[in-house]
């Protein structure tokens, strides 16, 4: 299934979203800069894409690592995934956090996390004295993996 996604071009080295295989579900983002940003361990910075999306009504921009920068510089989003919401018209900004003990550089053109877009439902949200009973109940954080 495909869907159309406008990309404004904010600045001109900006590169439109890329999917790096036929069947990924990701599209990666690339930062942006005028200059290369070092993150220093244990420390965030925002870095810009230099991109702005008109995402569909219904559908959410979900902003996820690349395993290969993860594990391989120790960088991922801050807040684990980025939601970008369908009203949304502002430059899109990847917030990194340096997970390794060094300082890490990210230059311009580098692709720094993946966008997937994705259909969504808005719950009505009812309140109400009881809830059905299951057979799990109210256990949590790892109760369905006990004997």
């Amino acid at each position: 299934m495909t869907q159309i996604v406008k990309i404004k071009k904010l600045r001109e080295q900006a590169v439109i979203p890329a999917y790096g295989s036929k069947d990924a579900a990701g599209a990666d983002l690339y930062a942006c800069l005028d200059e290369a940003v070092t993150i220093a361990p244990g420390a965030t910075e925002f870095v810009k894409t230099g991109i702005s999306m008109e995402i569909p009504q219904g559908f959410a921009g979900l902003v996820y690592a690349r395993s290969g920068l993860a594990c391989k510089k120790g960088l991922a989003p801050a807040n684990k995934v980025g939601v970008i919401d369908a009203d949304y018209r502002g430059e899109i900004m990847v917030a990194l956090y340096n997970h390794s003990a060094q300082p890490v550089t990210v230059e311009q053109g580098e692709r720094i996390a993946q966008i997937v877009i994705t259909p969504y439902l808005t719950a009505v949200f009812q309140e109400t004295d009881e809830l059905s009973d299951t057979d799990r109940g109210e256990g949590g954080f790892g109760s369905t993996g006990r004997k």
